[in-house]
Order: C-alpha cells, then sequence, then structure tokens
C-alpha cells in the first residue's frame, strides 16, 4: 500500500508556469502541500476507522479531525471509501505498466508480471499480503470486515483488469480472459498469505512456500495464455 501518488498526479510541470504565473518552484511546492494534504487525510480517517469502526466514522468527523473543511476533503477524496483505498486506485494501474515498461525492454509481458510479484513478496509488500507488520494486519481486518471498502476493493480490481487488457493487446476476449486469469491468480495468492499472516504466521518464515506457490501459479498460468493465443510468456 506504500507509493501511492501524491494530489499532483505525477505531472510534470517543468518550465511550465501556472495561471498565477508563478514560477515552477512555487508551483512544486504547491503540489508538495496538496500531496502531505492529501496524505493527512488520509492517515487521519484510517486511524479513526480502526478505532471505532468504517460505519461509525462520519465524514465531518473525520475533516475536523485532520483540521480541513468538508468540501476540502471532498476535493482529494471524492467518496468516503476512497479515505481509505485511495493507494489501491494509485496501483490500479500497476500490471499495466510493469508490461509496457517490459515490452520496452525486451522482456515477455508474463515474466515481467511474475518477477514484479516475487519483488513484493521479497521486500514484504502489503499488496502480497506478505506482511506481518501489525498497522497492516489491522488495515487488512478493517478492509476484509467492511462490505463497503471489501466492494469498492472489488472495483480497483476490475480497472486493473481493464488496464492490463488493454496493454497486452490482441483479440479483445482473448485478450480480458489473459487479464482475469493474471489478476485472479494474484489476488488469490496474495489472500492465501493475508490469511497466514492474520492467523499468526511469520512473513519470513511463510515466504518460502510463497515463493513456491507464486512459482506453479505463473507456470499455470504461461500455459493458459498459450492456449488463448496471447504471447505472455517466452517459451520454455
Amino acid at each position: 500500500m506504500s507509493g501511492a501518488r501524491g494530489a499532483g498526479g505525477g505531472r510534470d510541470v517543468s518550465g511550465a508556469r501556472g495561471a498565477g504565473g508563478e514560477v515552477p518552484g512555487e508551483l512544486g511546492l504547491r503540489e508538495r502541500k496538496k500531496r502531505r494534504t492529501r496524505e493527512l487525510i488520509s492517515e487521519t480517517a484510517i486511524g479513526l476507522f480502526l478505532e471505532k469502526g468504517f460505519d461509525a466514522v462520519s465524514v465531518a468527523e473525520i475533516a475536523a479531525a485532520a483540521d480541513v473543511s468538508k468540501p476540502t476533503l471532498f476535493r482529494y477524496f471524492p467518496a468516503k471509501e476512497d479515505l481509505a483505498l485511495h493507494r489501491f486506485a494509485d496501483h490500479e494501474d500497476e500490471a499495466a505498466r510493469t508490461v509496457a515498461a517490459a515490452r520496452r525492454g525486451g522482456v515477455a509481458p508474463l515474466d515481467a508480471l511474475r518477477a514484479h510479484f516475487l519483488e513484493g513478496l521479497a521486500r514484504r509488500d502489503p499488496v502480497t499480503g506478505l506482511c506481518d507488520h501489525p498497522a497492516v494486519l489491522a488495515f487488512q481486518r478493517l478492509l476484509y470486515g467492511t462490505p463497503a471498502l471489501a466492494a469498492r476493493l472489488y472495483g480497483h480490481q476490475r480497472g486493473s483488469e481493464a488496464a492490463l487488457a488493454a496493454e497486452l493487446g490482441g483479440a479483445p476476449l482473448m485478450a480480458r480472459l489473459a487479464a482475469g486469469q493474471i489478476v485472479a491468480v494474484t489476488r488469490i495468492l496474495a489472500e492465501e498469505n493475508a490469511r497466514r499472516m492474520a492467523a499468526g504466521e511469520a512473513a519470513d518464515a511463510v515466504h518460502p512456500e510463497a515463493v513456491a506457490a507464486a512459482e506453479r501459479a505463473f507456470r499455470g498460468l504461461r500455459d493458459g495464455l498459450r492456449e488463448l493465443g496471447i504471447s505472455c510468456a517466452h517459451a520454455s
């Protein structure tokens, strides 16, 4: 859940001036302030959600705790669910970006996605489920125990599938089938890792088995996607 983009969305402002004639340095400062404000609001909201439960916290309470107005809060987060899930939205096109970068480097898409997932396991990225940090475990209990958040998360997964299918190319239906399989496999792997973390197992102890499971899953994907006619991996 780390590495979320700020409110500026990574916009390139090099050599630009704003409507008021601001120099680039001033515009950069304003974007940094927006990013800090966005993070402050989100962190405040998540803290309240963890303390009281998602449904028991109002948007007005979050705005007051973050010392911003409700209109300001809604400029950053259009819906209450976004306060908890904006980092998932920021990562929605991550698989598609991984494939695009891999192709520029001459690496097959599935090979790149496999390597990306294994790297996430190695650094205990919460997205892979293999993270036993107490704060991450608490957030996952909140997420999967709150129907509104779980439903919104499903929407982000659908967005990830659509972005990946567009990047894979080829026949639209086959690309959608391929993207759906890839996203489903990584989701299920992450859910299994998260289940084991929630049961009290240590990430370091589970890591070898998580890697082995991922390797088996990606081998299965390799065979299945070949049947779909999607060029997602080099031949073994």
